[in-house]
């Protein structure tokens, strides 16, 4: 196989945070000799933010398959430890005016006998994942992630989302899948727009404006070109979510 010198579009910070957790987490484990350097092992697992197979990754930097892909698995294992739960979340969130939720199908490799993945809104396979984002628009929290067919307000209720929010008394914008929520979770109001008032129509267009900022969270996600068609086994997405998630956090600033 034929390699060759590529780029990748993420800052070092995201390089240097990565190898700096691989470092401590071989210190924990007491490893003596690896094929990689933790920094080449940081490296590996970044690149496969551009979607290359792991035989492709393997050539590329040396090693067997086998060792691509355990690298890479311990990679997302010891950045998914690091993902902040519900609660972290919303405590953070506290200190917002509001914050956006919404919910995105990450499309999977399956065969359409797969029903509990798929997702009739989008008319594919796929996970459903919730995410909270701040006023800006930048991504906050990832939930785990559920079958495709699950809608998104069911989604929120099984991950506790809305309950959590409202507890927190935080104000949330959400879009019409989230009808009857209730709680502080506001949605558009329902119905064609030459059937609404002035008024109805005028707070339905800031309600989109607001909500749109939301988009920018999930682009956060959907820039790992991996999370765009995911091949691995659906019980290993919620940890690499994760890991995303926490690379996300840790250099956004």
């Amino acid at each position: 196989m034929l390699v060759y010198p590529s780029g990748i579009d993420l800052s070092s910070s995201a390089l240097r945070f990565l190898s700096t957790q691989l470092r401590a987490h071989r210190r924990r484990r007491g490893t003596r000799w690896r094929r990689l350097s933790a920094g080449r092992q940081a490296l590996l697992a970044l690149a496969q933010r551009c979607g290359h197979t792991y035989a492709q990754l393997a050539a590329g930097f040396g090693i067997g398959t086998t060792t691509a892909y355990r690298y890479i698995a311990e990679a997302v294992y010891v950045l998914a430890a690091l993902a902040p739960d519900l609660a972290a979340a919303v405590k953070t969130a506290a200190r917002k005016a509001f914050v956006i939720l919404d919910g995105t199908l990450l499309p999977i490799d399956r065969i359409a006998a797969d029903r509990p993945f798929y997702s009739g809104k989008h008319k594919k396979h796929g996970m459903n994942v919730q995410v909270i984002a701040d006023p800006h628009g930048r991504l906050l929290w990832a939930s785990p992630a559920l079958p495709g067919a699950v809608h998104d307000i069911r989604a929120a209720r099984t991950h506790g989302v809305i309950d959590a929010l409202t507890d927190a008394g935080l104000a949330c914008w959400a879009d019409k899948g989230y009808q009857g929520a209730g709680g502080t979770v506001r949605v558009p109001f329902r119905g064609r727009r030459e059937r609404l008032s002035a008024g109805q129509r005028a707070v339905k267009l800031s309600h989109a404006r607001i909500r749109a900022l939301g988009e920018q969270a999930m682009a956060a996600l959907k820039q790992w070109r991996l999370l765009r068609k995911l091949r691995c086994s659906t019980t290993r997405i919620t940890e690499t979510v994760k890991a995303v998630l926490v690379l996300h956090l840790a250099t956004s600033g």
